[in-house]
């Protein structure tokens, strides 16, 4: 058993744990939900959190590698109940339908808006590889990233706390 400390969207959870316990079982194991197990292989994106404010799946993560780290789950995005920019171009855009990969693909967004702030269709395909959405075609999701990139308020996308 490994002793760790992890904040996750602004809490601290201290916690003793089997060395190889994934990130995303600790995190569900917390009540934080929004963080889904999807294929356990890494190539859905269900489970994707920031880590350190960079997008990583948590499904592939171990909960010691993120001790003394900070983590932001889709439950920690909105502040206060408002949504940032990146949420509501999703919303907006009809970026989801079932909504099970819907936390992946914002923090892949996420992702892509940070090291691209003005993406093209292209690099926002390339950028969503990683994940996977059996629902909705992808379109909508591009739409909701350019949305997103072109509204005033996305300073706030990459959030963290």
């Amino acid at each position: 058993m490994t002793a760790v400390s992890i904040t996750v969207n602004g809490r601290r959870y201290q916690r003793t744990v089997e060395p190889r316990l994934l990130l995303v079982h600790f995190l569900r194991d917390a009540g934080l939900t929004g963080t889904k197990i999807g294929c356990d292989t890494s190539q859905c994106g269900s489970c994707t959190v920031l880590l350190d404010g960079v997008s990583t799946k948590s499904c592939t993560t171990l909960a010691v590698q993120a001790d003394g780290a900070a983590v932001t789950t889709i439950e920690g995005l909105a502040d206060g109940g408002q949504l940032t920019a990146l949420q509501e171009a999703f919303w907006s855009k009809h970026g989801l339908q079932c909504g099970f990969c819907t936390p992946g693909m914002v923090f892949a967004a996420n992702e892509i808006l940070r090291t691209h702030p003005n993406p093209t269709p292209e690099q926002i395909r390339h950028g969503l590889e990683g994940n996977m959405c059996r629902c909705t075609g992808y379109q909508n999701i591009v739409r909701a990233v350019q949305a997103a990139a072109a509204d005033p308020r996305r300073a706030g996308i990459g959030g963290g706390r």
